[in-house]
């Protein structure tokens, strides 16, 4: 009889680090924030554009708020697309947009979803470090921590990459390298969490394993490859994903 080889152990990359994504997985904020900022925003530009629910959802496949209005102008209103200051009127809705957000946020009524202030907090404790990757501007940011989290909360975070300071926005990887260059860890010792199929696409471009928690806007979309699918971070048990693991790989008979 052959001898059978030991089984083939490998230890588990050690967790150091969870980087955050921000609309949609720290607050319902695209349906209940952006969306009827930017309605203000056309209204205020005396634009008669309306962006019902239903028609964000199909919007929010295309990332980034500017890159949002310049695709809806292409395909349903072409006439103020080909202006020649057409570029002007995005940065100026999108500026318009993003005070109204702001707004909204410091009036509080965009909570946190189930979970996550939790697991933040989890986390601290535990020694992780904490980031964020988010197409959304880096003002958008502060205030939802402020308003949710309270003063300090942006403090929390060791890196925030918002906004345009990456070239290709999500499902580019781009925003996820530039974090984790400033955290100055390899991927691997890192987990994403993301709501939506353009995130998880950036996340593992970069190499990282990522935690999805789909919304309503994002629940029907292909998460395959996702390292979990979880209702809400509720369901996060932080205490098994940061514990070094082992796991047996092989028992290969001789």
């Amino acid at each position: 009889m052959p001898e059978s080889t030991p089984a083939i152990v490998q230890r588990m990359h050690t967790l150091h680090a969870l980087i955050f994504d921000v609309d949609g997985t720290l607050a319902d904020t695209e349906r209940d924030g952006h969306r009827p900022a930017f309605n203000h925003a056309f209204a205020d530009l005396g634009l008669d554009w309306h962006w019902d629910e239903t028609l964000y959802g199909q919007l929010l496949a295309i990332t980034g708020g500017k890159e949002r209005i310049r695709h809806y102008a292409e395909r349903h209103a072409t006439d103020i697309a080909a202006r020649p200051e057409f570029e002007v009127l995005v940065r100026d809705l999108h500026a318009a947009k993003t005070r109204h957000y702001l707004r909204l946020v410091e009036s509080a009524s965009l909570p946190l979803r189930p979970g996550v202030a939790a697991l933040i907090q989890h986390a601290r404790q535990r020694g992780l470090r904490l980031a964020i990757a988010t197409t959304t501007t880096p003002e958008n940011v502060t205030a939802l921590l402020h308003a949710t989290l309270g003063p300090d909360a942006p403090g929390w975070f060791d890196v925030i990459g918002a906004g345009d300071i990456v070239p290709n926005k999500k499902p580019a990887p781009d925003i996820y390298r530039w974090v984790l260059d400033r955290l100055a860890l390899p991927a691997e010792n890192c987990l994403a969490i993301e709501d939506s199929a353009n995130g998880l696409r950036a996340a593992q471009a970069a190499g990282l394993r990522c935690l999805v928690t789909p919304n309503d806007y994002t629940a029907s979309e292909d998460f395959s490859g996702a390292w979990q699918v979880l209702a809400d971070l509720r369901e996060v048990d932080l205490d098994a994903i940061a514990a070094p693991t082992i796991s047996i790989l092989a028992n290969i008979s001789g």
